[in-house]
């Protein structure tokens, strides 16, 4: 794995006690030297500021950190200003993303897609940002068609993003055919293959609804026997993961990155499992 891109996601605590949480988290997983962590945002940018906190302190933990960037609701000035901010920091990495767009939000600001908000920031900072861009194996599930789906991701990349994140997945297939698609448009960036743990079954329907993650039919069914048994529910997700990263890595992916809910405990198995 030492030679691969592994990464692991946070999202911004909303309390004092969830920072608390997160900084243990924090240290166990630091313990798997990850090439950095990053910190996503919530809807509408309203923890903007928790995510900038959040990556500043890793920073000072000497790690390295990346704060997603929404351009959902933003302007040219306030996506300036986020950016100098972060410069101010010195913070090096940026994983930009349109973002979601709250119920009832009627226009996307001034910045309607990704390509878009990665075309500014190459504009105002230049080289100084490395740009990680959200790919979607499965298709995004607002895309009108495949087709559609994988021009926008063009669009990212040649408006200046050096390597992409996928959305999670368990059907390796996807992301091998994916790849292979992105390679035939002349695409050459690395896309690492977003990977979820699986450690409770109804908040994996409940996100992979929202997202249009498909959960295989023999894992869903398998899952939904095992009902309240959440050890077997861990045991069988290790299992299912655990292959799906070594077909992953085996294939060619150029790393992985972990969306670890703010828990150590799933991702460190993982890794114990993948490194010889």
């Amino acid at each position: 794995m030492a030679n691969h891109n592994f990464s692991i996601e946070f999202f911004p605590p909303k309390t004092a006690e969830g920072a608390e949480k997160l900084r243990i988290t924090r240290a166990k997983l630091s313990e798997l030297k990850p090439k950095y962590f990053s910190v996503t945002f919530g809807a509408g940018g309203s923890t903007q500021r928790g995510t900038l906190d959040t990556v500043v302190e890793i920073l000072a933990a000497g790690e390295d950190a990346a704060p997603h960037l929404s351009c959902v609701g933003g302007t040219r000035e306030s996506i300036r200003e986020i950016l100098t901010e972060f410069k101010s920091h010195n913070i090096k990495r940026i994983v930009a993303l349109r973002g979601d767009l709250p119920s009832g939000y009627g226009a996307a600001g001034e910045f309607r897609y990704a390509n878009e908000l990665v075309e500014f920031i190459r504009q105002e900072t230049g080289e100084w940002f490395h740009i990680e861009v959200a790919a979607y194996p499965e298709v995004h599930p607002q895309a009108k068609s495949p087709q559609d789906d994988l021009l926008a991701f063009e669009r990212k990349v040649k408006a200046g993003a050096n390597a992409a994140i996928t959305q999670y997945f368990y059907n390796a297939d996807a992301y091998f055919q994916f790849v292979e698609q992105t390679r035939k448009l002349g695409i050459d960036v690395p896309i690492v293959a977003g990977i979820m743990p699986i450690t409770n079954y109804t908040q994996l329907m409940r996100f992979s609804d929202m997202c249009g993650a498909e959960i295989p039919r023999w894992v869903r069914l398998k899952l939904a026997s095992f009902g309240d048994d959440s050890a077997s529910i861990k045991a069988f997700g290790l299992d299912v993961v655990t292959a799906l990263c070594e077909r992953l890595l085996a294939g060619g992916a150029p790393g992985l990155h972990f969306y670890s809910m703010n828990q150590a405990a799933a991702t460190t198995a993982l890794w114990q499992r993948l490194v010889p």
